[in-house]
This record gives C-alpha cells, structure tokens and sequence, in this order.
C-alpha cells in the first residue's frame, strides 16, 4: 500500500453549517501546505486548500474513516505562508469560516479546473512579462518631499493631498523605485469602483507596458480573472490592479500596497465575509514586508486619528502622515459658493443665480457638473386625494418613479411595475411625483437651457451618468469618453461623477441638494457628506489655466452649518477635529469599535427574538465563569432594533450592536456569541429565523 499522508484541509462549506473547521482526509502523494487539492465532500468532490500535513491520522479517528483526495493541482506553485496567515486572520476577525474565506479568495473557474485542464491552462501563460519604464513628468517640491519621507519611513504611511496634487504621479514613481530596486518585485494598486480602474489602468500600461499589469475586478469575465489570477500568482505580473477582491489575490513578492481613496466605503463587503480591504492591507503588509501607502484628499477619520502626530499626552498614531496640500503647477482649488434656500421661491430645484452661472459656462465653451445623490426621475408617486405612495410591497421602501420607461422601480428588490393610470387606491388620475431624482433634473436642465447656445452656436448638450444610465454594458465608458472629449456641457449624476475622474475642462461643480445627509440617524452621514462634496469639488478646475475662475455651488437650507463652513475653506483637518471631537465626546469609532449581529426571518419579532435570546443567553453563560465575567463589563451590547431599511424583498431584518472600547475583548465576545448562536438557533420557537450574520467594524447603522 502506498505512502500516506494526512492533511488538514480548506474547502467551502456554509456559512452556519457548524462544519466551518479545516476537514481531514489522506493523501498517497506527498503534497505541501498551500497545494490545492480535490477531494471528496458529500455527494461532490469540491477544491480544497490543504492547510497542514501531518505523518499520522488525526487522534480518535479511525483511518479506513477518512476519505481519499481525489486529485492534486500540482501544476500551481502552493499558496504561501503569508497569503494562508491574511486568509486565517481574515476569518477569525470577520467571523467566518476558514473554508469560505479561502476558496472565495480564488478564481472561480479555478474551484471546477482538472489538474488536466490547469495544466493547459499554464501552458498558455504569458512568461515574459517585461517592464518598459516610460519618461516620468517633473515632480513637485511636495511630491519630492513626500516621496523622500517615505524612503525614509516605514509606514503604514497615509498621504492626504488636494484633489488634482498630483497623488496618482506619487504612487507612479513609488512603484517605479520598487521596480528599479527588487526586479522580481510585485505592487498592488487598489482603487474603490470598477469604473475608476480603466482611466488608472490607462495610466500605468502606459507607464509600464501593458504586459507589466493585470486588473482584478468584477467586472471581468471567469476566464479573465483566472488568467490575471495565474499572472500574479506565479510572480509575472508585476503590477496588480483591482479593487477590494484584489486583497486576497496570491501576490508571492508584493513589496507595495497602494489604496487609492482609501476612505470610500466600497472597500467594505457588504456581503458574505465582510471585510475591509483597506485594513487588510495594512495587515498584509506588515506580514510581507511590504510598504503600504494609503491616499485621500478626504480620509476615513479612522486613517486620520491613526496617523495623529505625537503630542506630550499622547504617542500619537500609529501612521506617518504625509502632505500634499497643493494642486499641481498653478493650478487652485475652486472657491465655495453657498446658496440659501430658504431666500428662493418655494420649490426651487435650480436657483436663478447657479442656472445664470451655468449659461455663462456653456456660453464659453467650459464644462458644469451637477451633483445630485438620487436617481430616477422622483422617488416617490403619490395621490393627493387618499394619501396613497409609490410603497414597495415586498420592501419598507418607496418604489421610485422612472419616467423614460414609465416603470415604479424598487431599488432594494428590483420590483418593475407599469405606472398606474389612475390611483389604485381611489382612482383619481391626478397621481403625482414628489421630489427629484436625476432623470428629472436632466429634463428640468434642458428646459431652463433650451435657448442657451454653445460657442460655435449649437445647442446646449446634457449628459446623466448614474446606475440607470450605465446599465448596459461598456455604457459608462462611453459617456465618461463623450465628457473627456468635450462633447458633454452639463454632466448630470450621481456619486458615480464625483470620485476620482480627471475630467480637464469642468469649472464648476454644483450639489443641488444634500442637507438629508446633516441631520442622519447614522453617525458616518457628515463625514460621508462632507467627502463626497470635496471629491466633487476636485472635478473642477483640474485644468490650471481655468483653475482660478472654477466654482463649488452648493445649494442648501443651513447654509451656516459647520460642514459647509469647512468646506468653503477646503478645510479637511478642522472638519476631522470637529468630528473627532464629538465622536469622543459620544465614544463613537475611532474611539470604540462595533459589531453587528443581524438576523434576518419571516416577521419582525422573530429576528428580534433570536438576537435578545443571544443576548441574554450570552451574558449569563458569561457572568456565570470567572474567566469571562469581565468580558461582559468590558462590551455593552444593546437590544435588539428593526434596522432602517427593515423589510427588503418579504424579509424582516432586525439588528443587534456590539460595542467596546477594547478591539480584543470585542473579538472574544464575537467568539463566544458565535457559539451561543448555533444553541439558541436549534431552539424550537427561533425555527422561523432565516440567517444571521456578524458584520465587524461596520460602516452603516
């Protein structure tokens, strides 16, 4: 009988199926730590990542009882020590199993390959992967500085310059240093959206050749991830670029981690392991020597109170910040305009001064931008005569009304419905829109500039970019192309615009309506605002020529409100301070961290009822060990509360907060809820609750 050898082994399994744990089975070929193997699960045979190796069968089984791999990938180098450190790290602090973080970490076509089919797969790679290192512009006195202070440091460094300071060329020249010192060298450029990573892409290729880089995105299809997956996994690509999945891609000699705009929330998975990409960054690197260099002209408050300088009170953050606080050449940032909505007539969508503005813009030839957070055309359909509202059915939400396909549209669910003729409550046909959306300050626009024209005496064109618009496929980079090209003079969208786009000829930026978010039950909504208005902001003037006459125009009831006070200013650190302030006052994170135990059921009492029997449950279990008594003093954890959107697609979701100014005693607390959860959940009267899972370090409330 052949050798045999008994590995600990990684494969997917449910969430909550209690089998989480690494799976043992025997092995007749010698294989190693990180190899990837087929094997048995169930009826399937599944990939699995083998974990630990061992001479003997594991104590208590017997080994006739252990089932048999099935195959072994040995055409792929193993998985590395560091890659399988993040990946349990990742598991153990977001609370979830080692298998599921694992495997969705890899390449799906890769879980169904053959060691056949792989070995095909391999033969077709592109080996040869030279660097062309193309002329770099002349950098900045603060670029210089900045990059001097980081071959100086050890980081994790965060760099917080203005919009258009020239942070892109840092992180160029960054890589480029690390190219030139290490040929076998290996960076990671990460950036928040999909929709950002072809204008950076464009960048780098032509920086570095085209065969130096791989993007690692959603948006790609299986057979193009798998191949950009295996370029990076065997040291080829020297260049990685991708957004949050790109954390986990095996990155055997990554000397660099970059997070652009390190404070948007889409690092954050929303679903399954929800973790944050930029914190698994910073880990990463520290477990590969590499260098981490986070950027933002807005950062995350949490970057900013980690990268706090020493005082005599306080050591200070743990981050070395950086200072880019000017635009490139002469170029300036554009001065602040507020308008008073309460000195306009009622109903003002555009005031008369802002569509004055835009008309002079358009007029000479330059570019507007406005900014309105809502898509559709209203976000509401309402009767006046018996009360009846647009409400989702199936959702505690309102169905927004699109007007170019006459359809009521549930943006939680996806319910499509036909506009009703008439009520369907009483019939009236007097059924109306309340509030706006993008699709209607698109037609609102082309009324009010229906008889501006442009320079060369043609009329005035007017584009929408947002989810609707972009839907089919290459839409966004089309109509992104269209505003470069300057056949765009009034760009109409959403959030979609403001981030990170190099649009040259824009010089005035307006946000028509954002006082919902100043007065937000989540305590993330003013630094969220604030962010979003000073990305926004960065739109206009990038081009130094018209930089000096570029205008912010926002349109607002509060006129007076510290945010927008710092905002006219530019004034990131005064705003941070205001927030930091109050955060402390209420310790709120930075100061504290959260979790969040969230059940999903049939009815709202339900959910409610498995989270308070956890509670309960918990705390007893705890009070009742000295060992662990302590614990209970050290985590407040609050009833459990309907979450603010409380029912999507006929389920009720209910919430559980964890709290604790202590990050370790929050993470026993998690692992001992674990437990408690699988018990309470097998009780007859929780039988109707669907799921629950553990979000750590949320970002919404």
């Amino acid at each position: 009988m052949p050798a045999s050898f008994w590995i600990d082994t990684a494969v997917q399994t449910p969430a909550h199926s209690q089998i989480g744990g690494l799976l043992s089975y025997r092995c007749t070929q010698a294989v190693q730590p990180g190899q990837l193997v087929r094997v048995p699960l169930g009826q399937r045979n599944v990939l699995g990542v083998v974990w630990k190796v061992h001479a003997s069968p594991p104590e208590g089984m017997a080994s006739s009882a252990i089932r048999e791999v099935i195959s072994v990938l040995d055409g792929l180098p193993p998985l590395d020590e560091p890659w399988r450190q993040l990946v349990q790290f990742s598991a153990q602090y977001y609370q979830r199993s080692l298998g599921e973080v694992a495997l969705s970490a890899l390449p799906p076509q890769l879980r169904d390959l053959t060691p056949e089919q792989l070995a095909r797969r391999l033969k077709k790679q592109v080996t040869e992967r030279s660097v062309q290192t193309a002329p770099s512009p002349s950098l900045s006195t603060e670029q210089t500085a900045v990059l001097d202070q980081m071959a100086l440091g050890k980081g994790p460094f965060l760099l917080f310059g203005s919009t258009g300071s020239g942070k892109t060329e840092v992180y160029l020249q960054t890589v480029q240093g690390m190219l030139a010192a290490d040929p076998q060298a290996q960076a990671l450029l990460m950036v928040p959206e999909i929709n950002l990573t072809p204008q950076l892409e464009e960048r780098v290729q032509a920086r570095f050749g085209a065969q130096a880089v791989v993007s690692m995105h959603s948006g790609m299809t299986p057979a193009q991830r798998l191949k950009a997956w295996l370029a990076a996994h065997a040291g080829h690509a020297r260049i990685v670029l991708g957004t949050r999945m790109a954390i986990f891609a095996s990155i055997p000699r990554l000397k660099l981690i970059v997070v652009d705009e390190e404070h948007d929330p889409s690092y954050k998975q929303q679903e399954g392991a929800r973790y944050s990409a930029r914190d698994l960054a910073v880990y990463r690197g520290r477990l590969q020597n590499a260098t981490v260099l986070l950027a933002s002209a807005t950062p995350s408050l949490e970057s900013w109170h980690l990268s706090r300088p020493a005082t005599q009170d306080d050591p200070g953050g743990r981050y070395q910040r950086l200072l880019m606080p000017s635009r490139i050449g002469t170029g300036v940032l554009p001065k602040v305009r507020r308008v008073d909505m309460n000195k306009q007539p009622r109903r003002t969508v555009l005031s008369a001064p802002l569509v004055a503005a835009i008309q002079e813009r358009v007029e000479r030839g330059e570019q507007c931008m406005l900014l309105l957070n809502r898509r559709g055309y209203a976000p509401v359909l309402h009767c006046a005569d018996c009360g009846w509202k647009s409400e989702c059915k199936h959702c505690s939400a309102f169905r927004v009304f699109h007007k170019i396909d006459r359809t009521l549209r549930c943006h939680h669910c996806g319910l499509t419905e036909r506009v009703p003729r008439a009520c369907p409550e009483c019939g009236n046909a007097d059924i109306a829109p309340i509030g706006r959306g993008t699709e209607q300050l698109e037609e609102h626009l082309g009324q009010l500039l229906a008889h501006v024209l442009r320079p060369d005496g043609s009329p005035v064109r007017i584009a929408r970019i947002d989810a609707d618009s972009t839907r089919l496929k290459g839409a966004l980079e089309s109509q992104l192309a269209q505003v470069h090209s300057g056949q765009v003079d009034v760009l109409v969208g959403t959030q979609m615009i403001a981030k990170g786009h190099d649009f040259r000829h824009i010089t005035l930026v307006a946000a028509v309506n954002p006082d919902t978010a100043l007065f937000s039950s989540d305590f993330r909504a003013p630094e969220r605002l604030f962010a979003l208005l000073m990305q926004a902001a960065g739109r206009a003037g990038r081009n130094a020529a018209q930089s000096a006459s570029s205008e912010m125009w926002v349109q607002t009831f509060h006129p007076t409100h510290p945010l927008f006070e710092a905002l006219k200013k530019h004034d990131y650190p005064a705003f941070a301070a205001s927030e930091l302030t109050e955060r402390t006052a209420a310790d709120l994170p930075p100061i504290s961290h959260q979790a969040l135990l969230r059940a999903d059921a049939r009815t709202q009492e339900v959910a409610q009822a498995l989270l308070n029997a956890a509670r309960e449950t918990l705390q007893s279990q705890l009070n009742a060990d000295p060992a662990t008594a302590d614990l209970v003093q050290q985590v407040s954890i609050y009833p459990a509360v309907p979450m603010s959107m409380q029912r999507v697609a006929d389920v009720e979701r209910a919430q559980m907060l964890l709290e604790s100014p202590n990050r370790m005693a929050l993470q026993k607390m998690l692992w001992h809820l674990h437990g408690v959860l699988h018990q309470v959940r097998s009780q007859p009267e929780h039988k109707g609750v669907i799921r629950w899972l553990v979000d750590v370090d949320p970002q919404s409330i």
